[in-house]
């Protein structure tokens, strides 16, 4: 049987990847490989996800950590060369747009083996982003799209990449969160923190534009403080933020205001806390698209974002990027109404397994062709 190599390393990945092994191995007809980067290896931010999604042990771990994008890129790059040329695996499989993604999909094509990008064709159009850098190099390295929403295509076929490449099979993000939506409810994590259903403000902020200026942090440290005079905010704070902010001294300021400063969360916590937030400020990519699945209002602190279908067709709105901004958010008075978007109907994986069989069996056939001729 044909050797599927999935590549996980950053929170998204685990959950947008989980799904598609789930479904891959229900089908029997590969074997499978999971390789674990360990771009992210903080116990909360990896282990923990792991078990709450039912995740595979990995059969390889990196352990590559964090340090500067060259330097992790790098590490990754190495490390996975050495995996698939000591297993030889007939598809790698590459999610979302972390350095992990764009590092393993430039070790396999230079060793030409074929590359699947699961959630091809996001485009924020801001080069600014290493994400961006990431997400478009690794859809020209990629041999099959795996696209999430219909903006994706035109994206991709703008940049010359052939239609016969892409596949449009939904978000299988949203796979995860429909699966596990009923036990995140019941794991009820806000009233741990003494709050009730709906009445806070969640909100997650990790990117290095709004956490690594220490003139900008400072300012959104005091629009939390004023956002908390008026309503409880649950901030589960990344481990890059929270050393931004201790050194900073603003985790001590926002403790004494008020503003409920935990430890990341697991999955299943954080998708309860989600589920019952009253509004959600964050400027992650894969909360917005929660947050549109689950019906909860979120404001976006970008200038841009990669997700539009969260915008014109969910609960998402852009908020910029000044951060005074974020001190005026309200929690909703309305119940959540989830989102309807084409394909995200927690199907997603079942589709891309249907189109990395055929890919497989498609160059199986292939194989067999060119030893008849020769």
């Amino acid at each position: 049987m044909p050797l599927v190599a999935y590549v996980v390393g950053a929170r998204p990945n685990f959950v947008k990847m989980a799904p598609v092994v789930d479904a891959m191995r229900r089908r029997g007809q590969t074997r499978q490989l999971i390789v674990h980067t360990g771009q992210h290896y903080d116990r909360r931010l990896s282990g923990d996800i792991l078990d709450d999604l039912g995740f595979p042990d990995p059969d390889v771990s990196l352990e590559v950590g964090s340090g500067p994008h060259g330097d992790q890129t790098g590490k990754v790059l190495a490390g996975f060369e050495q995996v698939l040329m000591e297993r030889s695996p007939d598809l790698v499989v590459v999610a979302g747009d972390v350095n992990s993604t764009l590092a393993c999909a430039l070790a396999a094509a230079k060793l030409c083996i074929p590359v699947a990008h699961l959630e091809s064709g996001l485009r924020s159009d801001d080069w600014t982003m290493p994400e961006e850098v990431n997400r478009v190099l690794t859809d020209r390295m990629s041999d099959v799209l795996l696209t999430h929403s219909p903006e994706a295509e035109p994206n991709l076929l703008r940049e010359g990449i052939d239609a016969g490449r892409i596949h449009y099979v939904g978000n299988t993000m949203i796979d995860s969160l429909r699966r596990l939506e009923g036990r995140a409810r019941r794991r009820a994590a806000w009233s741990e923190l003494n709050l009730n259903d709906s009445e806070f403000v969640l909100v997650t902020l990790h990117r290095p534009s709004n956490v690594d200026d220490p003139v900008r942090l400072s300012a959104i440290v005091e629009a939390l403080i004023e956002l908390g005079d008026r309503t409880p905010v649950v901030f589960p704070v990344h481990p890059r933020t929270r050393a931004r902010l201790r050194d900073a001294n603003g985790l001590r300021r926002l403790a004494a205001a008020g503003v409920r400063c935990i430890a990341p969360a697991g999955y299943l916590d954080f998708l309860s806390l989600q589920g019952a937030a009253g509004a959600i400020v964050t400027d992650s990519g894969g909360v917005q698209e929660e947050a549109s699945a689950l019906g909860v209002r979120c404001y976006t602190f970008r200038p841009n974002t990669e997700r539009p279908v969260t915008l014109t067709h969910g609960t998402n709105t852009l908020l910029g990027d000044n951060p005074a901004l974020i001190a005026g958010i309200e929690p909703s008075p309305l119940p959540p109404t989830p989102s309807a978007i084409p394909l995200w109907d927690g199907h997603a994986a079942e589709r891309t397994a249907e189109v990395l069989t055929a890919t497989l069996a498609a160059r199986s056939a292939d194989s067999r062709a060119r030893l008849a001729l020769a």
